[in-house]
């Protein structure tokens, strides 16, 4: 599969004059690279650990938290039924989901945890506005939240992507049979995770590599 910003007419959505471009919520491919965005060690256990845990369908995104050696500290997911080029909408969704599940750290001088977003969307792996979108509305959400900004990834038919890294594969992609977590996670040892609807699971941890 080929990987890449080239814009995409999968899945345009207008931004009319005066909209979500003219208040900069939307940040564009070069923007995002220059964040200083801290890659993710193992891109495939993550993706496969939360699309094992959540299953998303099109439309739906993954917000999860990472503690010290890409940990899963609490996840969640939401569908969001409409499109927008306006990160505004998303960073207040994202922030919604964020304190369902874990308390900010805003009294932390410096973020020690990490927010990472996986978005489920029709279309192919190429960037596109709504794509944007979501960046800037993660960015903000974890600048509100105390948390590090870290990845974000898409997840379509054609398989999973990190946006501005360039690394990917084919399973698991949208559509993809429904894994159990020690499928994706093969591990040693079991910890609890804090999921959307606020229970308590266990959850194997990805060994210290």
């Amino acid at each position: 599969m080929t990987f890449g910003f080239a814009p995409s007419a999968a899945t345009p959505i207008p931004v009319s004059a005066g909209g979500a471009s003219r208040h900069g919520r939307v940040l564009e491919p070069a923007e995002w690279a220059a964040a200083g965005i801290p890659l993710l060690g193992n891109p495939r256990e993550v993706v496969g650990g939360l699309y094992a845990r959540h299953s998303p369908a099109p439309a739906t995104a993954v917000i999860a938290v990472l503690g010290p050696e890409e940990r899963l500290v609490a996840s969640a997911s939401f569908v969001q039924r409409t499109a927008s080029a306006d990160g505004w909408d998303y960073r207040n969704a994202l922030l919604s989901a964020l304190r369902r599940v874990i308390p900010h750290d805003l009294r932390r001088r410096t973020p020690v945890r990490t927010a990472v977003l996986l978005f489920c969307r029709e279309g192919d792996e190429r960037w596109t506005d709504e794509d944007g979108a979501w960046m800037w509305g993660l960015r903000d959400a974890c600048t509100l939240h105390g948390l590090r900004c870290g990845a974000y990834i898409t997840l379509t038919r054609g398989g999973w992507q990190v946006l501005g890294e360039g690394r990917g594969g084919r399973h698991p992609s949208a559509g993809s049979r429904p894994l159990r977590l020690e499928e994706a996670v093969p591990d040693a040892g079991l910890r609890t995770l804090r999921t959307g609807g606020g229970a308590i699971e266990p959850l194997r941890r990805t060994a210290a590599r």
